[in-house]
């Protein structure tokens, strides 16, 4: 059976949900999120592109008190209210052995050999695609019904030690998510108008 391809566009309810409407929370309600989401979370986002299937994004979800304990001396102190209130805040991460799994996610070629010996391009490869998927990361917990507060005030070092025992994976940026309260939205901030930012040649 092939693969079917549905070229229309999804519903103006859905581009708000995702875009329009979507807005980066501060403030939390006390409504947990539960593993179930967090999997299907992860089960959208790693359907997400990255080249050649790549998928360097490594991530822990921080749920617990003790967690949240744990990442608290690494936050920004402006981000320390939004994590400890936060049900979730996902670490995350990207793996520079990230070629070590391409035999099997992507075995039509050798493309590991693509990778070792080169740290440049290891790590040029890891942090695109790791930052690609922290974006599939939020698109996918907002389609799911969640809210997203990603932030990048933190100790990455300090960070990387707690929640990263091995050294080849390194954190990114960090996302609370959970039902957002209104009440800590700021207004939207501007945005650059079609010419202001792109061409057409």
């Amino acid at each position: 059976m092939g693969i079917s391809l549905n070229h229309h566009a999804i519903s103006d309810e859905a581009l708000d949900q995702l875009f329009r409407a979507a807005r980066s929370q501060n403030k939390w309600q006390d409504k947990p999120v539960s593993e179930t989401l967090l999997r299907a979370i992860y089960d959208l986002l790693r359907m997400g592109p990255t080249s050649a299937n790549c998928s360097p994004a490594r991530l822990v979800f921080v749920t617990t008190n003790q967690g949240k304990e744990r990442l608290k001396p690494h936050l920004a102190p402006a981000n320390v209210a939004k994590v400890m209130m936060a049900p979730v805040t996902a670490i995350i991460g990207h793996d520079f052995k990230f070629y070590e799994k391409l035999p099997q996610l992507f075995p039509h070629t050798d493309a590991r050999a693509w990778f070792v010996g080169n740290d440049k391009l290891i790590e040029t490869t890891a942090v695109r695609n790791g930052t690609l998927q922290g974006a599939y990361l939020m698109l996918a917990a907002r389609a799911l019904g969640l809210d997203c507060g990603p932030m990048s005030g933190f100790d990455n070092a300090g960070v990387d030690k707690a929640f990263f025992p091995s050294s080849d994976v390194k954190s990114n940026f960090i996302c609370a998510i959970g039902y957002g309260d209104a009440s800590g939205v700021f207004a939207r901030s501007p945005r650059l108008a079609f010419d202001e930012a792109c061409q057409i040649v």
